[in-house]
């Protein structure tokens, strides 16, 4: 249980409603910012007006998933309303918060290495994006769908990057029956490849493998599918990146060629943002408890 335990949760979108419910059966104390335009009721939390005071004694700062722009400014779907992080919010955080996002920018990383206080970004844990790789294929599977006139079934796919998303990404092509490339850059990762009945390639080849595709999934979030690449694509193909921003394509040489080609991050909290809530509130509440136990026994 989290009684005692004073959370301060600050915009967000429909993830966040679920992290409230989780937070609220362990009997936490929630205060929220940014959902004076949610037209249901939040059954356990307090709503506040944004203002330095409501950072005094809180235990666990809760952002959403990037947790501020460049400028500190805190994304609010269900809020009109302005909230900039400053370093006087921070000042009045206590030593033994944690601050807790998603994924962090060099502006929220300064602000808590200013302080001392601990971040952590729960999209770099391995469990939470292992789960949240499963709505993240359905996501691009049904974009995949929708922005082609064949079937997945029997269709050329590729996906680069056999990490946490692109291994899912790649055996849920499968599924369906599509043949798919992997481009890998380990030994291991194209020996687990070939092992799973797909066809592995090291990315040093990319070029050499992409002239026959229909649909190119790239999870890596450096520029690799590039100008040279595009051009040697098929003009049926389809680019589907699900890279963090600002992804790995030159999306500008996509649309010069007329190649189709997409930025899609964030599709857990767009197409299942319940399930990404659970996840997210399940691993929080567990940190949370856990940071909870060791101030209890002075660790």
């Amino acid at each position: 249980m989290l009684t005692g335990v004073q959370v301060l949760l600050l915009g967000g979108d429909a993830r966040q409603l679920e992290v409230i419910r989780k937070l609220s059966e362990l009997d936490a104390a929630i205060t929220v910012c940014g959902f004076d335009g949610l037209h249901s009721s939040l059954d356990g939390a307090m709503h506040a007006e944004f203002d330095e005071s409501l950072f005094e004694g809180v235990d666990a700062l809760l952002l959403p998933a990037v947790g501020t722009d460049d400028q500190g400014l805190i994304h609010a779907v269900f809020s009109d309303r302005e909230m900039k992080l400053t370093e006087a919010h921070f000042a009045r955080l206590p030593q033994h918060c944690t601050v807790y996002t998603g994924m962090a920018k060099p502006y929220l990383r300064q602000l808590c290495e200013s302080r001392g206080l601990s971040l952590v970004e729960l999209f770099d844990r391995d469990d939470v994006a292992i789960y949240n790789s499963i709505p993240t294929a359905e996501g691009a599977l049904m974009m995949a769908i929708q922005h082609t006139d064949i079937t997945l079934h029997g269709s050329s796919s590729m996906v680069l990057g056999f990490g946490r998303t692109g291994f899912t990404m790649a055996r849920s092509l499968q599924g369906l029956g599509a043949k798919v490339k992997v481009g890998v850059r380990r030994s291991e990762h194209y020996a687990r490849a070939s092992e799973m009945g797909f066809e592995p390639f090291y990315m040093a080849n990319l070029l050499q493998n992409v002239g026959s595709i229909d649909l190119l999934f790239n999870t890596i979030p450096t520029m690799i599918v590039t100008a040279q690449i595009i051009a040697n694509l098929p003009s049926r193909a389809v680019i589907i990146d699900l890279a963090s921003r600002p992804g790995g394509t030159d999306f500008r040489f996509a649309e010069k060629r007329g190649i189709k080609a997409m930025l899609a991050p964030g599709l857990p909290g767009i197409v299942a943002p319940k399930t990404a809530g659970r996840i997210i509130a399940d691993c929080l509440s567990q940190l949370i408890m856990d940071d909870t136990i060791k101030r209890g026994n002075g660790i």
